[in-house]
């Protein structure tokens, strides 16, 4: 059985390079796709651009970002679970905000998850675990 896409939407370098690292610490097999805002990650879903020639086929879920040039994540979350060919793909809020106006917006929008980043690495390498286990190995997705 072929593993999953994961698409990983965020801006920040150190952000991306310490949730990739505690991706390969839980030994998260998934191939990962970044994308560095909601444009990029569009452009992936629909195999444009850069990704024109990418296998068919829907991550097997989105690990979000809110604050990002461009397009933000709640502007990319709007646009994803109001499509038919990507609304059911689980995308889950990983950002540093606690703001209640942000959780509810993300929850308002259709987000299946909203998870704050902790500032410890160890802290994020647990984090990161719990959500690769659910989302990627546990939860069954519908056939696209």
């Amino acid at each position: 059985m072929e593993m999953k896409t994961i698409l990983y939407v965020d801006d920040n370098p150190l952000d991306i390079e310490l949730t990739l690292e505690a991706i390969k610490e839980n030994q998260i097999l998934n191939p990962i796709i970044v994308a560095n805002d909601g444009l990029e990650a569009l452009a992936y879903l629909k195999s444009e651009g850069i990704y024109a020639k990418r296998k068919p086929g829907n991550p097997c879920m989105v690990l979000l970002d809110l604050k990002m040039p461009r397009m933000d994540g709640l502007e990319f979350l709007a646009i994803v679970k109001k499509a038919e060919n990507y609304k059911r793909i689980p995308v889950i809020l990983l950002t540093s905000s606690r703001e209640e106006s942000d959780l509810i917006k993300g929850y308002n929008l259709g987000v299946n998850a909203y998870v704050v980043k902790p500032l410890d690495f160890l802290a994020l390498i647990e984090v990161v675990k719990q959500i690769g286990i659910f989302w990627a190995i546990i939860n069954e997705l519908p056939s696209e």
